[in-house]
Order: C-alpha cells, then structure tokens, then sequence
C-alpha cells in the first residue's frame, strides 16, 4: 500500500461514475493550479454524462452566429464556408471565414479556426489558459493570433477558442513519415538544414519570454528557489492517472514514489510551450520558413526541463539510416544541448532533465493507459480508434521509464 494511493477497495468501474467523495479525496490528495484543479474537477463531474456525439456544422453555424453576435455587439457580419479539419487527438476544429466591417468600415473577410474540446479528452486541458498563452506569444515566435474565447462552453457545447487561420504543411510531401499526429517526421536534409534554426531560436524566444511583471488569470507563475512547480506537474499527473485508470501497474507505483521524492526546485520560470515538437508546426513548404506553433493545450509558465526532456524523447523525433537520433526530426541528439545553450544563453542540468525525462514518460503513459482507455471505453471522442491505438506506445515508454529509474540514458 503506498502513500499516495486512495483508491484501496474502490472498483475501477467505478471511476465511470465517480461519486462527489472520490473527487473530493483526489483533489485534496494533488493539489495543483487553479485552472488545472477546474478543468479536471468539470471532467469527472460530466463524466457520467452522454457520449460524444459530433454536431452537424448547420448546429455549429448557428452557435457561432449566435455566439459571434454577442462578441461583436453586431449583426453585420457573415459567416461561410464552414469545413471540418482533420487530424489531431483530443481536439475538434472547424475553419470558416467570417467576413466584417474593419474599424474604418472596409469589410474584409477573416480565416479562423474554432478549436473545441470533445466529450471528454485525452488531456483535460483549458481553451482559456490557450488563450492566454497565445496572447503573450503574438509578436514573440509565429502564433495564430487567438480572436475568441468561450472559456466554460456557455454558448458551445464544450469550451473552445476561435483563432486565425495559419497556412502551411506540418511535413514534406514527399514524405511518407509522421502519419500519427506528426510524430517522428522526415524532413529529409534540405528541410532540416532550414527548419534546425528556426526550431532552436523558437524554442529560445519562449524559454526566455520574462513574465516576472506580467498578471495572468488562469496561468500560474511558480516561485523560484522552490520545488512547486515540479510538484503542481506531478499532481496534475498523478490525479489524472488515478481518476482515469483501469487497472493497477507496479511500475508507475514506483515512478509515482520516485517522482514525490525527487522534486527539483526551480530556478527560471520561463513559457513551457508542451509539445513543442514536428506535427505542431506549419511551415512553408517552398522556403521553409515556419509560419506557426500550434497546439498549446499542454502550456504553462515553469521549468524549461520539461520541454527539453519532453521534445529529446526518442518517440518524438526519428533516426537516420546510420542510427544517429534527429531531436523533433531536425537536430541531431549529440549536438541539441550544446546547440540550444549557444542560442537560449541558458543551462542544462542533467538532474533536471532526468527527472522530467521520468515524469513525461509517466505522463505519456497516463495519457495512453489510463485516459485514452476511459475516453474510448465511454465513447467519449471523435478519436476513440485513434485512442486505443496509441495504447501501443505503453511498451516502448515503459521500458524507457524503467532504463531512466535505473539512472541510465535513453
């Protein structure tokens, strides 16, 4: 019986209609911020409710006529061209073009993006804290500027953010890799040769984005010198994995026990993009310039090792046909660290990055172990085929998890 484990007796049946207690007992138990805290206490308070049923996009025009209007205090405005995107995990997108008066009473005409969750998602995250994140990267790094925000789904049927439409690809045509969600892309060497900088100076900028003076309402700012914020990821880990499982596994027991003992403290808190990784980024295929970092549903403010064990991970990037590891498909692994220290001005500390190497592929494994399985087995989301197979992964991130535990590199 471990420390952390509040469950003992509790059938994992049970989590599909979790009682008021339990939610409470979890909450208490992982404390972590206040948007986050929200946003998983709304998920297991719904759960019980229906599956997920895609709405048809007439259903979608009219709420975001409806929507639209009350934004804009106006009704001169249209709405067209209406398309559902393909692709992603845990999010539902639809694109249309809204055409209105600009401030000098020019009508022009706007390519956005609706950005939904579903049902319930692989990872419970906030359209709002999205918002923000976007917002206080416009002007830093290529972002799509975000528009709207319907931040507790009072007029959508769940939260969504409306942001512009980027053009670009997330891999070469020629290319055959990255099929699932971008993961592993070939670039091949002409595109790495251009993508390699702008990767590394991206990656930079937000590392070093200051945000000592800034004021945010659902982001959180950890304190320096302390170990919260390793401590706020951990139990945001920990509660999803205990809220969503469906059965027990002895190695995250012991992960969990080693990730509670092992908190490092911090000492920048910088921008964390999460998932800063090929499939995340459009580009022009032509010149090779990014045009846009999507996806930041996993952003917070807080130690930069979590990026870089994140996207250094050897299911986020490719090898070569020599065996060399190409971090995000661009960069190769035995030069990353060096390359990204010349251009961030800033460290690297091995023990850091062990601890968050362990933690993401904790968090990997929830996501795929435990979420996904709830999400498919509920019927939860657009993506329940998708979701089930990424089960797949739990072996190979296991036995990264377990070479990682033993104090050895990956």
């Amino acid at each position: 019986m471990n420390d952390h484990d509040l469950t003992w007796g509790l059938d994992f049946d049970d989590r599909d209609d979790p009682s008021p207690d339990f939610i409470d007992a979890v909450r208490r138990e992982y404390p972590t911020e206040r948007e986050v805290d929200t946003m998983l206490t709304r998920k297991m308070s719904r759960r019980k409710g229906p599956s997920y049923r895609r709405p048809d996009l007439a259903e979608m025009a009219k709420i975001l006529d409806e929507f639209l209007g009350h934004e804009l205090g106006s009704s001169n405005f249209e709405i067209r061209d209406l398309h559902w995107f393909t692709g992603g995990v845990s999010k539902i997108q639809i694109g249309f073009t809204l055409d209105r008066d600009d401030p000098a009473g020019r009508r022009r005409s706007e390519h956005l993006v609706l950005r939904m969750d579903p049902s319930e998602g692989s990872n419970a995250t906030s359209r709002a804290r999205e918002h923000e994140l976007l917002t206080l990267m416009n002007g830093v790094i290529p972002v799509p500027r975000p528009h709207f925000l319907d931040a507790e789904g009072e007029w959508f049927p769940e939260p969504a953010l409306i942001y512009e439409f980027v053009e670009g690809v997330t891999k070469p045509r020629a290319t055959g890799t990255g099929r699932i969600s971008g993961l592993g892309t070939d670039f091949g060497p002409d595109h790495r040769r251009v993508l390699a900088p702008q990767y590394l100076d991206h990656l930079s900028k937000i590392h070093n984005t200051d945000v000592s003076d800034r004021s945010f309402t659902h982001l959180q700012v950890p304190r320096t010198g302390s170990t919260e914020s390793a401590e706020w990821m951990v139990h945001h880990a920990l509660r999803c994995w205990e809220e969503d499982r469906g059965e027990d596994s002895p190695l995250m027991e012991i992960t969990a026990n080693w990730l509670l003992s092992n908190l490092p403290t911090l000492d920048v808190a910088g921008v964390v993009h999460g998932d800063f990784r090929s499939g995340n980024f459009l580009f022009d295929e032509e010149s090779g310039r990014i045009l846009g970092w999507l996806d930041w549903e996993r952003g917070l403010i807080g130690d930069r090792h979590r990026d870089l064990a994140w996207i250094t991970l050897p299911t986020m990037g490719h090898y070569d046909a020599d065996g060399r590891y190409f971090v995000c498909g661009l960069i190769p692994l035995d030069e990353f660290f060096d390359r990204y220290t010349e251009v961030s001005g800033l460290t690297v500390d091995p023990e850091r990055l062990r601890f968050y190497q362990i933690l993401n592929c904790f968090t990997i494994i929830v996501s795929t172990m435990a979420s996904s399985y709830r999400i498919a087995r509920l019927g939860k989301s657009h993506q329940d085929i998708l979701l089930t197979r990424v089960e797949g992964l739990v072996p190979v991130i296991s036995r990264q998890l377990i070479t990682l535990l033993k104090g050895k590199n990956t």
